[in-house]
This record gives structure tokens, sequence and C-alpha cells, in this order.
């Protein structure tokens, strides 16, 4: 069973930085598309970047200059940097990878990044 396992969130003031990973496992990892997904309470999920094979990414308007989402095919794993935290950003972050093909999707189980003074 294909898992996605995510870690770095966290609590941090305006303006600080964060990384966020996720380690996938028990896939074809050049086969997904992989991107971060974020849903704060009362909202629904949200796209915030999407990374494909070879690198072409794509991040939403909210948070383009501010995060970087990056993959490594070595390691399996897809990381989202994030920077010049704002409170607005605060939701879980969620892992997510998509098979263009299949149509299959996964989801990670999550990660709480809280942006508060």
């Amino acid at each position: 069973q294909v898992q996605l396992v995510e870690s770095g969130g966290g609590m941090v003031q305006p303006g600080g930085s964060l990384e966020l990973s996720c380690a996938a496992s028990r896939l074809i990892f050049s086969l997904y598309v992989m991107g971060w997904y974020r849903q704060a309470p009362g909202n629904q999920r949200e796209v915030v970047a999407r990374v494909i094979d070879g690198g072409i990414t794509d991040h939403a308007d909210s948070v383009k200059g501010r995060f970087t989402i990056s993959r490594d095919h070595a390691t399996q794993t897809v990381k989202l940097q994030m920077k010049s935290l704002k409170p607005e950003d605060t939701a879980g972050y969620y892992c997510n990878a998509f098979a263009t093909n299949t149509r299959q999707n996964y989801w990670g189980q999550g990660t709480q990044v809280t942006v508060s003074s």
C-alpha cells in the first residue's frame, strides 16, 4: 500500500520559515504528480503547489514567491520550503500523489502549520 509520511510542521512567528517533507514509498515515484495541499478549519482543501516528474512546478498565487516545492527521485521525497509565513498560512498541510494515467490518488496524514505571534 502506498504510504506518504509528512514531517516538518510546527508553530512559527509571522515572517518565519518552515520546511515540510513528504516521504513516499510503495509507488513508482516518477509516475506521480506530487503536491502539497492545505486545509484550514471551515475551509475546503486547496492546492498549494505541485511538481511533476522533470521538475516542472506550479504554485498557488497566494504562495508564489514565498513557497517552493521540490522533489528528489533518489530519496522519493517531496519538500515544501515556506518563507515569509503569514497567519493566513495556518492550516493542516497534506502531501498528495496523483497518477495521471491511472488516476490513483493518495494522501498523507497531514502535518499542522501554525503561524502566530
